[in-house]
């Protein structure tokens, strides 16, 4: 935290990047990245399928990312790795598994799959049967006890507050799944209306605690231009977080770029 707050001190924004690969996370550490974060959703969108795959029943959240951080941790030199933990997990104790997570080697902690992204009936049903937002909370409160750095994503001002009371370290306004790309969403927030919404959300962290960071997330922030629009139209947001914006946005062209190359050579003639 010491260092994320001289960085910001000196005018150069925090940034975080999802890593479903060990690649992945190679890449992003040889850039510059501040964070890396292991969460199910990036074993599903290097798989080819959208993020919020991560949300479905397509397997164990929290083994998933045990399982990705013996690819992950080994080829990360410096950069601090964050496990995204499923809060409402009904058949972990949380508190043991925070230790496993710390004894695996991450160095903090941030809540995905997350009902947050969740709303309508469903949503209220899974509040209703303890599955809610509030175990996510519990859980973030139980990682900063054990020294973990806490970055948990908040989608509206309430949450904002509540999580920064439960002790986030960096609070991320996240505002939908990422557009763009071949698996991105094709609808989105207005950039304009992300934006108010980003600002909404750190005035509300920072009015419980006012060294709380905040960073950017999702929706139509999806480019470097997007996220620099959102800092320079907001106060008190101090970086941007990306999964698909950091590995898969950038991989997509890329690879159909130099295929399509190699498509284009001819044999010599007989």
């Amino acid at each position: 935290m010491e260092r994320f707050r001289r960085k910001v001190a000196e005018g150069r924004p925090i940034l975080g990047a999802g890593a479903g690969t060990g690649l992945s996370a190679k890449c992003a550490e040889a850039g510059g990245i501040d964070l890396i974060i292991i969460y199910n959703s990036g074993r599903f969108r290097m798989a080819g399928r959208g993020s919020l795959a991560g949300l479905m029943p397509y397997g164990d959240a929290n083994a998933i990312v045990m399982e990705m951080a013996r690819e992950v941790l080994p080829v990360v030199d410096h950069t601090p790795v964050l496990a995204g933990v499923c809060g409402t997990d009904p058949f972990r104790l949380m508190d043991r598994f925070l230790v496993e997570v710390r004894a695996a080697g991450f160095a903090g902690v941030q809540n995905f799959p997350t009902v947050g992204l969740i709303d309508g009936q469903f949503r209220r049903g899974l509040e209703e049967t303890g599955m809610g937002y509030d175990r996510e909370v519990s859980m973030i409160a139980r990682a900063r006890s054990l020294d973990l750095l806490t970055c948990p994503y908040v989608h509206d001002e309430d949450e904002a507050r509540t999580m920064t009371e439960a002790g986030a370290d960096v609070v991320v306004a996240h505002v939908g799944l990422t557009t763009k790309g071949m698996i991105g969403a094709r609808s989105a927030l207005p950039l304009d209306e992300a934006i108010g919404r980003v600002q909404g959300m750190a005035e509300a962290a920072r009015s419980v605690r006012e060294d709380v960071l905040v960073l950017c997330h999702g929706g139509p922030i999806a480019e470097p231009a997007d996220a620099a629009e959102v800092l320079a139209r907001t106060r008190g947001v101090v970086g941007f977080f990306g999964a698909s914006s950091i590995e898969r946005l950038p991989t997509e062209p890329a690879i159909v770029g130099q295929v399509r190359k190699f498509a284009e050579l001819r044999l010599p003639s007989p």
